[in-house]
């Protein structure tokens, strides 16, 4: 059953029992009220009961004064008679449940027009001179009988009538006690059922909330469930997860042990790898330098035997002359000397220079990896700005404006960092576009823009995203993937050089922990990206 069902029989049944003692409170009430209003007509009746006996002696002291009188018109009352005869009839139907108080009402009605009628007798008698000797005992002080009957049954029906007003007033009490005991146990009853419900219900909620809330601090302390609740209710659901999800973690923390052992080997065989490619790439750096360092002295030599002979040539050219040979053979060995034998003399010195570049460049890149830094705080604005004062020659003759906005400070080799923006922002003069103004720009992303340009990877600790923008040439974008190897130049019938300078860049950068990305369209310029960190490097 529903937490929403249990909720609502919660408040039905103790609403029904309610319902029911409201019921009972109710008819209580109607019988209060029904009593309150016998006990007030009780009351009234024996009000008008006792107010007909006046009238009824009124009209016989009339009659007696007209008798005594000889005056008529003392009873010809009309007005009271009828009076009289209203109050019966509104008396008679105020006791018509009671028989006998109507039987007594009918009787005084009996007596009090006998009465009425023996007056129009006398009254008649008056007017006409006849004797009154009918009627001599109306003259006496005793009442007449009528008026004895109606007062006895007068008073037999107002003793009735106030013994049934006691009687309706105790009930009329009773009724008002029974009203209030029902009234103070529907209250009490209505709470305690309140109460009963109210603690059965959260007894057994509070239970099983209880077992709840143990099976979630177990499963916080990576302690085992015990059985899963019963029912359906939502408890009982929670319940159901938690153990789910106990279930979950257990699986997870056997993946996790498999994977933990995993990642332990991966990473010793990570290590190994790196030590086995730090110690190659330690190799190679050597091998490049020894061989640079080799073959300097060949080239050397080359080089001095190439100019030894073209002394010899020159010599020789002399001789030639000296000797007066034939025009034909003078021309011929005038050729020889002229032509082939300059033209290999100049590729050879061009290959020995080409070779000599080449050899300088490798030395570059291995010094690069093997020169120590010396890491502290550095100024990215000075480095940039002594990168600017250095290369101010090129810019005055290119005619390029350089912007340098204002950059935080980075974490690295001062000299490395300025041999950063040297390199690029001298390769942004090298491929500007002579078809407009060059424009060169210097400045560092907002925490927000940089973490959104550098989300694919991040390095692992807080870094400044700084850019060299221009308005040049741009990148093919078939060289994009190569730009930053060694030897490659996208661009080399504009520009002088051996095509290693990007190579050097990301070889510092990397050292330094960072990375370097380029953007760019060709035609449109490009912007070349640098992360450095913010602080000293983790181990």
């Amino acid at each position: 059953m529903k937490l929403f069902t249990k909720g609502l029989l919660l408040i039905a049944l103790p609403s029904a029992v309610e319902l029911a003692l409201l019921g009972v409170v109710s008819d209580m009430q109607a019988q209060t009220a029904q009593a309150v209003e016998r006990a007030s007509d009780s009351r009234q009746i024996v009000y008008q009961a006792a107010s007909l006996e006046n009238p009824m002696l009124r009209q016989v002291a009339r009659v007696r004064a007209g008798i005594v009188t000889d005056d008529p018109s003392f009873m010809d009352r009309h007005a009271a008679w009828g009076d009289l005869a209203d109050r019966l009839a509104r008396l008679e139907e105020a006791v018509a449940d009671t028989p006998e108080q109507a039987a007594r009402v009918r009787q005084m009605r009996e007596a009090v027009d006998s009465y009425r009628q023996q007056a129009v007798s006398v009254a008649q008698s008056l007017r006409t001179g006849a004797t009154m000797k009918p009627f001599a005992t109306l003259e006496g002080g005793a009442l007449p009988a009528q008026a004895v009957r109606f007062r006895d049954v007068l008073h037999a029906f107002v003793d009735e009538a106030m013994r049934l007003e006691a009687e309706h007033n105790a009930t009329l009490a009773q009724t008002r006690t029974h009203q209030q005991i029902a009234l103070v146990g529907a209250v009490l009853g209505s709470m305690l059922i309140w109460a009963a419900t109210a603690f059965a219900f959260a007894r057994g909620i509070g239970r099983r909330l209880d077992v709840l809330a143990s099976n979630a601090r177990r499963l916080g302390g990576g302690m085992p469930l015990p059985a899963p609740l019963a029912g359906n209710d939502e408890i009982a659901a929670l319940d159901a997860a938690l153990h789910r999800t106990s279930a979950l973690l257990r699986a997870a923390d056997l993946n996790q042990a498999a994977l933990q052992a995993s990642l332990q080997t991966r990473a010793a065989e990570l290590a190994s790898v790196n030590e086995t490619l730090r110690q190659e790439t330690q190799d190679n750096e050597m091998f490049i330098y020894s061989v640079s360092h080799d073959l300097r002295s060949p080239l050397v030599n080359m080089q001095g035997f190439s100019k030894e002979l073209q002394v010899s040539c020159d010599e020789l050219r002399a001789t030639i002359l000296e000797a007066r040979l034939p025009a034909d053979e003078h021309k011929r060995l005038a050729d020889v000397l002229d032509g082939d034998v300059q033209e290999s003399l100049r590729f050879v010195r061009s290959s020995v220079t080409r070779a000599a570049a080449i050899i300088d460049a490798l030395l570059r890149i291995s010094r690069a990896g093997r020169l120590e830094y010396h890491w502290q705080r550095v100024s990215v604005s000075r480095a940039v700005a002594r990168a600017v004062d250095a290369l101010q020659k090129r810019i005055d003759e290119r005619e390029a404006v350089v912007v340098v906005r204002e950059l935080p400070a980075a974490w690295g080799d001062p000299a490395a960092i300025e041999q950063v923006f040297s390199q690029l922002i001298g390769n942004a003069l090298s491929f500007l576009d002579p078809a407009r103004p060059g424009h060169i720009e210097v400045g560092a992303l907002d925490v927000a823009d940089a973490a959104h340009e550098n989300s694919a990877i991040a390095p692992p600790q807080r870094t400044r995203t700084y850019f060299v923008r221009d308005n040049g040439m741009g990148i093919p974008a078939a060289y994009m993937s190569k730009v930053f190897r060694a030897f490659q130049r996208p661009h080399g019938d504009v520009a002088h050089g051996e095509g290693v300078g990007l190579a050097l860049v990301r070889r510092m950068v990397e050292r330094h922990g960072g990375r370097v990305w380029v953007e760019s369209a060709e035609g449109a310029g490009s912007t070349f990206f640098v992360t450095l960190p913010d602080q000293p490097l983790r181990a």
